[in-house]
């Protein structure tokens, strides 16, 4: 059973930063792809942004040149660097591995 364990979450103001972290149990990490999600409060899981174990990225139209994905296989870590966060960022982010295993899912809240 593989396990994701995220960091990185909490409170932050409009405008500011956060990084967000993702470590797997697996040990093949460095073959798989991994995304991170994001729920909002009332709203569907949506997807933010995944990298491909080419290092290939993509993201949701929203956070095009806010948020960078990158991932670390040495320390099966994936990260997710946020700047000029938004109010409209606010919701529980999962990371995501394979498409299959989920992490449990940590809070971002964007507010002054």
């Amino acid at each position: 059973q593989v396990q994701l364990v995220e960091s990185g979450g909490g409170l932050v103001q409009p405008g500011g930063s956060l990084r967000l972290s993702c470590t797997s149990s697996r040990s093949i990490f460095s073959m798989y792809v991994m995304g991170w999600y994001r729920q909002a409060p009332g709203k569907e899981r949506e997807l933010v942004a995944t990298i491909s174990r080419y290092f290939t990225t993509n993201y949701v139209d929203s956070v095009k040149g806010r948020f960078t994905i990158s991932r670390d296989n040495a320390k099966k870590t994936v990260y997710l660097q946020m700047n000029s966060l938004k109010p409209e960022d606010t919701a529980v982010y999962y990371c995501n591995e394979a498409g299959d295993y989920w992490g449990k899912g940590t809070l971002v809240t964007v507010s002054s």
